[in-house]
């Protein structure tokens, strides 16, 4: 790799020379180094990642919006992508330059194995004096507010490799059902206003629904849900039965503590054996999807956005992305949100990796402080700013036009763990007069509260967007607030959120053969039973190599 670079290096800066002339308003030094413009601005390449649908105004794009020009006028920084994907494809570019050891000046990387690989072959920065030196204080708080845990998670041997994003406090997996529907068929669900209600009740439900197709769709389903059945992370929780296992103490895909103080696999717990059977005691009765395992997701989309369905389990962000397409073809459509809870009331929760995806400066780039304050730019000083119109209007008209978070540069999430309640709590306190939402400090949250406040004065002739936020926010926000104030969860925390060698290498196959069989034992196709021979296989095909290293990894850490 070094004789690869050195060859590099010879060849650019030889091209340099020859050509130094025609290269103009650009300086650049050689693989990819510092680069600065005519006017003296210095440019930053940087990995990026996108979405189909970013929702820009018309002529911004990834390398040209409100953001990045907020960067040019504030930091003196022009911000250039060396390449710009979505989703897999991006994280395949991010794999081509570590292997390749071509990194870009900047980007993020999603997980903690990839920031390992660039560490262990020393292709990125040490943060630590920097971060320590430029971090404001406001974002070193927003670390503590997790014990500085996500911070842990981007240092090794004491040197901090990278700028972790958070992620909040999220929970539960929330069941979101038609209330138009159940006022349509006088269903009482709920009845002592808690918003918990028990699998029990949402059975009944779902069997009222499917008997009396209120959706007038002629072909109505109970509970649909995706053929994997289970999400690794409460943001991919939708469609899944990670709540209906959660019920009974069973916390797929997840590392936990078990009763003997050993470390266990939530996909063998007898918890999750327990909601396996209840699911297939409801395809029997025809309540849970008769197609189950052949559904896509965009088979559940359609299956709720044509009156089909009108059960969805799903995280507190649903009605913006999901059930907003629900809205849009049936302007009577409204949801309530329910947790479920088990024998003793309580919502059994797996409590998430506080750390995202992280932000990386390639090894000997010159400022790697700019990182620094492009995360003091974007989450303190603007969402810190009272007078977001005046002083950043772009920005301003960014969020009240709902363009996608992606336009950042160095896209991560950088919020307090206990950010959504307090969010929750001052949107709430402006719908009840207690404040006014030029009081809210965030301009995001002072969007939602306007985007609310507007659902609220005419919720007949509201806006999609602002239907999307009231559910969200009011009854999502707003059903965390309340479950959390009543001390109503019942936290289970990681024993390990990481990847051991095993996981690499066998936990693709792990994974196929859990949904395989998990489908298998929903359907009928083998009887609930057969869970023991699938906690056999799937110790004996790699399960209890993989818990050995987790055993080990633990170890080191204590």
């Amino acid at each position: 790799m070094i004789a690869n670079s050195l060859r590099k290096f010879g060849l650019l800066f030889l091209l340099f020379i020859l050509f130094g002339t025609l290269i103009g308003c650009v300086q650049s030094s050689s693989d990819g180094e510092e680069t600065t413009t005519e006017d003296g601005k210095t440019v930053i390449n940087i990995g990026r990642t996108t979405t189909a649908n970013p929702k820009f105004p018309e002529g911004d794009t990834y390398e040209d919006n409100a953001y990045t020009r907020l960067v040019e006028e504030e930091l003196n920084v022009e911000i250039r992508n060396s390449f710009e994907a979505e989703g897999e494809d991006y994280d395949r570019q991010v794999a081509l330059a570590i292997s390749g050891g071509d990194l870009p000046d900047m980007m993020v990387v999603s997980t903690r194995d990839e920031l390992q690989d660039l560490v262990d072959n020393d292709l990125v920065e040490d943060l630590t004096d920097v971060y320590e030196n430029n971090a404001s204080d406001y974002i070193k708080d927003i670390y503590s507010s997790y014990d500085n845990r996500p911070l842990s998670d981007a240092t090794f041997d004491d040197q901090l490799m990278a700028i972790p994003g958070t992620i909040g406090s999220t929970a539960p997996q929330i069941v979101w059902i038609r209330s138009d529907w159940l006022d349509e068929l006088n269903i009482e669900l709920d009845a002592d206003g808690d918003s918990v209600i028990t699998l029990d009740e949402l059975e009944e439900t779902a069997a009222t629904f499917v008997e009396n197709d209120p959706g007038d769709s002629g072909n109505p389903v109970g509970i649909p849900l995706a053929p994997y059945l289970n999400a690794g992370d409460y943001g991919g929780a939708a469609f899944t039965m990670n709540s209906i296992a959660g019920v009974f103490d069973g916390h797929p895909r997840k590392h936990i503590v078990g009763e003997e103080g050993n470390v266990t696999h939530g996909s063998t717990s007898e918890g999750t054996k327990e909601g396996l059977a209840v699911l297939h005691d409801w395809f029997e009765q025809g309540i849970l999807d008769p197609q189950f395992g052949t559904r896509s997701f965009d088979d559940i989309l359609t299956l709720l956005t044509n009156g089909q369905a009108g059960i969805a389990t799903g995280p507190w962000h649903l009605p913006d992305w999901a059930l907003s397409t629900v809205k849009e073809m049936d302007d009577n459509a409204e949801f309530e949100a329910y947790a479920l809870g088990d024998e003793n009331g309580n919502v059994n929760v797996f409590r998430e990796d506080p750390t995202g995806s992280f932000v990386v400066i390639r090894k000997g780039y010159e400022h790697p402080e700019l990182a620094i304050e492009m995360l003091n730019l974007f989450y303190d000083d603007l969402k810190n700013e009272a007078d977001m119109e005046t002083n950043y209007p772009e920005v301003a008209d960014y969020l009240e036009q709902g363009v996608d978070g992606s336009a950042r540069p160095l896209n991560i999430e950088v919020n307090f763990s206990d950010s959504s309640l307090s969010d929750y709590q001052d949107v709430k306190a402006v719908i009840n007069g207690e404040m006014s939402i030029d009081e809210i400090v965030n301009p995001a949250v002072r969007s939602n509260a306007e985007a609310v406040e507007a659902y609220l004065e005419d919720p007949e002739n509201a806006t999609t967007s602002s239907w999307s936020q009231y559910h969200s926010r009011m009854l999502g926000w707003g059903l965390m607030n309340k479950l959390t104030e009543e001390d109503r969860f019942n936290w289970v925390e990681p024993a390990y959120v990481g990847t051991t060698p095993t996981m690499e290498q066998k936990g693709a196959n792990l994974l196929k053969m859990e949904e395989e069989d998990f489908i298998k034992i929903v359907t009928g196709a083998e009887p609930v039973d057969y869970f023991d021979t699938f906690v056999e296989k799937w110790h004996n095909q790699g399960g209890d190599e993989e818990l050995a290293e987790v055993e080990e990894e633990l170890a080191k850490q204590e």
